[in-house]
């Protein structure tokens, strides 16, 4: 898919202050760190569109970007960028706001057309990892998993790391699992191949 224009909406901090446009969505949630931002980035070969920090808990807000894509056969949609969890450097009551946010937007927005949960392909799904996907397949949300940070493992290591991560997610409704790397675009491919997915399925 080639990208005709990308750019920052909107900032949300409540259901009411999400876009009323009707485009389709597809979110990106994952723990804190665990490179969000910097997909959005790389995909969109934007740098700094999608702010990113080598320290967690960045991304407070659930961030808005429309895309337009060159092929008219595809619809402008958005890619919300979600907050992480697992990040402990908040009050608690700022958590279970992020919880209750992420949790309302993921199960009630009628145009979220599929997410992507990104894991730490270093050290593979975290119980807060599968409670995510659990909590999905719940909701019937689509989801793929994206292994990032996959240029720190070895081509051994990666195949090591796959069959792990697919017997840890063998009980869960997982529409793909891509192992990516911001730094030498592995994976970009398909996960190009799966927004088309879910932008069609969505129609």
């Amino acid at each position: 898919m080639t990208i005709k224009h990308a750019e920052f909406i909107i900032s949300v901090a409540a259901a009411a202050q999400l876009p009323k446009d009707n485009l389709p969505q597809i979110a990106f949630c994952g723990r804190s760190n665990v490179g969000k931002s910097s997909l959005i980035n790389a995909l969109l070969n934007r740098r700094g569109l999608a702010k990113t920090s080598n320290s967690p808990g960045k991304t407070r807000l659930l961030n808005f970007f429309r895309i337009t894509p060159a092929e008219s056969i595809y619809p402008p949609f958005y890619f919300v960028d979600l907050p992480g969890y697992g990040y402990a450097k908040v009050s608690q009551t700022e958590r279970e706001a992020w919880r209750q946010l992420i949790e309302s937007y993921l199960q009630n927005s009628p145009r979220l057309c599929g997410a992507f949960a990104l894991i730490d392909s270093r050290h593979g799904p975290q119980k807060n990892d599968l409670d995510l996907l659990a909590w999905l397949a719940h909701v019937r949300q689509r989801v793929a998993v994206v292994a990032t940070k996959a240029d720190k493992l070895s081509a051994q290591q990666r195949a090591a790391r796959q069959r792990e991560i697919a017997v840890a997610l063998q009980h869960l409704p997982v529409t793909d699992l891509i192992f990516y790397s911001s730094l030498t675009a592995l994976g970009k491919k398909e996960l190009w191949q799966q927004i088309r997915e879910f932008l069609v399925r969505e129609k």
